[in-house]
């Protein structure tokens, strides 16, 4: 069974996702949010979610796919895992957004 990691950007990210939701719609949307989220990186490491292709325009290798309103982007670790990268609001400017999330 592959699985999966989250790191430091995407962690980051599913905080303020979950902090953002608390307070707008409360605390037992946000919990379904981020439990569907993590049902979604259980997905893509057992590859049932599609896998596409990172656009050229982010100069980087990778997969993404979506859950809800969020796009989820990751890359597929020495160890054969996959590496959450970050998850992004549909809103969000891409490419700035995923550029924060793996210089740190």
């Amino acid at each position: 069974m592959v699985g999966y990691r989250v790191q430091a950007g995407a962690g980051r990210r599913l905080d303020e996702i979950y902090v953002y939701t608390r307070r707008r719609w409360g605390e037992a949307q946000a919990d379904r949010y981020i439990r569907g989220l993590f049902a979604r990186f259980d997905d893509i490491a057992e590859r049932r979610a599609p896998w596409r292709a990172i656009p050229a325009a982010f100069e980087v290798e990778g997969f993404f796919t979506r859950h809800e309103r969020h796009y989820i982007y990751w890359r597929v670790l020495s160890d054969g895992d996959v590496g959450i990268v970050t998850a992004l609001h549909e809103r969000m400017h891409q490419i700035d957004r995923f550029r924060e999330d793996t210089e740190v």
